[in-house]
């Protein structure tokens, strides 16, 4: 692992400026940014998708008493691409986010994740549960759930929309304030545009390139169905917390859908829905009423292993 850099300005006992950080795993780069004392709680943060680490930069100060990491995973930000043969299925991620845990020293941690980001921690947390205490869930837990008779024509739209994108120029912008506006075009405030923009696009002679793997825009070639979605749901061993937006992806049925069949299947599960919209960790009302939620539970757990440690005592 290497830092970059570090501020040390403090908020709450946090660094209110990250550190600078990235990991070489599996012949790639992975960048990240970091919050808080190193002694602290262990938390992976895990963005969405075309986001980047600095989704967690409004939140992330509020968790006192917590060494927030989180990533730029691989396509996004400041991290390296996938190979050409290589493909961003929400699993894909996941031997390399075991090794940065591994690299960072870690025998377990929290993980936080928002919406794609929230899929993966979620089947993370299912899969792999020894390397992880807790999961916490921001407006996402998984993708909608695909009928088995749509498989082929799944992979068939995924086949045919990868080979137009490897043909494709990369996205250039005239400016920063080019690519902020068109951000915002898909329902994010312009602080959050711009907040993104940091890590999102690269200034070259030729004007701002995103850097984000054009690739992601492809649907995945396979997609989970109910069944599959409930045995991970089942498998879920750690405690659980999920908040929601209020006007996010409550909004739509099949996350109803899988709320549902979450509630009905975790063992150790805790809700919330705070107001606001799809990204609204970084909405600064919100993300203060999500830390909360946050403190709240991580005093829950913190809680829950001392009295199983003087019960065993």
């Amino acid at each position: 692992m290497v830092i970059e850099s570090a501020q040390d300005a403090d908020h709450e006992g946090l660094r209110a400026s990250p550190e600078q950080l990235n990991w070489t795993v599996d012949g790639l780069t992975i960048a990240g940014l970091a919050w808080g004392p190193a002694d602290g709680r262990p938390v992976l943060a895990l963005h969405g998708w075309l986001d980047n680490a600095a989704s967690f930069e409004v939140l992330a100060p509020s968790l006192a008493g917590c060494r927030i990491v989180a990533l730029d995973l691989t396509g996004h930000g400041l991290s390296d691409h996938r190979s050409d043969d290589a493909t961003y299925l929400i699993w894909d991620d996941i031997p390399q986010l075991l090794k940065v845990i591994g690299q960072l020293g870690w025998p377990r941690c929290t993980l936080l994740g928002h919406s794609r980001g929230a899929m993966i921690a979620t089947l993370l947390a299912a899969a792999m549960p020894d390397h992880v205490d807790a999961l916490i869930t921001l407006d996402g837990l998984f993708p909608s759930p695909q009928d088995d008779r749509q498989f082929v024509a799944q992979m068939r739209d995924s086949l045919r929309y990868t080979a137009r994108v490897a043909r494709q120029a990369q996205r250039r912008f005239s400016s920063l304030e080019d690519f902020i506006e068109r951000r915002q075009r898909y329902g994010v405030s312009r602080d959050i545009a711009a907040r993104l923009a940091v890590r999102a696009v690269e200034e070259t002679a030729d004007g701002f390139v995103l850097r984000n793997d054009q690739r992601l825009h492809s649907p995945s070639a396979v997609k989970l169905s109910a069944g599959q979605i409930e045995v991970a749901l089942r498998a879920l061993s750690v405690p659980v917390l999920t908040i929601w937006a209020s006007e996010g992806l409550l909004k739509r049925d099949w996350e109803l859908d899988v709320l549902a069949l979450a509630e009905a299947a975790i063992g150790e599960l805790t809700s919330a829905t705070v107001d606001g919209h799809h990204h609204f960790q970084m909405e600064p009302l919100a993300a203060s009423e999500i830390a909360r939620h946050i403190l709240d539970f991580i005093a829950g757990l913190d809680k829950g292993g001392t009295e199983a440690a003087s019960t065993a005592s």
